[in-house]
């Protein structure tokens, strides 16, 4: 199963470009029939607007776009662009224009889209989907902080931390990185400190 990257949540941001209205949206989506109903539900949701333009890239499926009414070029594959710059998968993201009033021009268009894309990213976060070995940690507290920094340097997550007599920590770590996570533990700690890989999951949890 291979690591790829999606959007944690749905997310919406908006500005305002010469009196136009720019909402962005974004979506985690498994299917292309759901990025279709995304992109529905927002055409009836801003039947008033003067564009819902949209982009999708299912993995292993279709990547799609619609300028919808705008120039050719200047609101649908710029937001495409965004989606893979940001190495997106299972994505869809609509952006909505309600019109000002005042042209903005192909070069403004682009631009803004592109902004209403990037917007709704940057509040969605990512998320790496991949292979998580689920590590179990017991550790004497006097190690607790230096065992978190290694956590860290190894791209880990603690899922879950127990206080008790000792700090019980349930760790996610990708797969290819427990190997040496473990073999970090023992050198760091002489041995003192052992965890136990309990299991594997195949799912998604956030980067940055």
């Amino acid at each position: 199963m291979e690591e790829y990257l999606v959007p944690t949540q749905y997310a919406q941001d908006e500005f305002v470009e010469k009196k136009s209205r720019f909402i962005g949206r974004i979506w985690p989506v498994e299917t292309e029939e759901e990025a279709l109903e995304k992109i529905q539900q927002m055409k009836k949701q801003h039947y008033d607007a003067t564009h819902n333009c949209w982009a999708y890239i299912i993995r292993d499926g279709a990547m799609r776009f619609s300028d919808d009414g705008e120039p050719g070029g200047t609101a649908g594959n710029p937001m495409m662009q965004v989606l893979q710059k940001e190495g997106l998968y299972n994505v869809v993201c609509v952006v909505t224009r309600y019109f000002g009033g005042i042209l903005l021009g192909a070069g403004g268009l682009v631009r803004a889209y592109t902004k209403g894309a990037k917007l709704a990213v940057n509040a969605a976060g990512k998320s790496m989907k991949r292979i998580w070995s689920v590590v179990y940690l017991p550790c004497p507290y006097t190690y607790y902080e230096r065992v978190k920094l290694e956590v860290a340097a190894f791209g880990g997550i603690i899922r879950d931390t127990q206080f008790g007599a000792e700090v019980e920590m349930t760790i996610l770590l990708a797969e290819a990185q427990t190997p040496g996570f473990l073999d970090r533990l023992t050198d760091m700690t002489g041995g003192k400190v052992e965890a136990l890989e309990v299991g594997k999951e195949y799912r998604a949890f956030p980067v940055e």
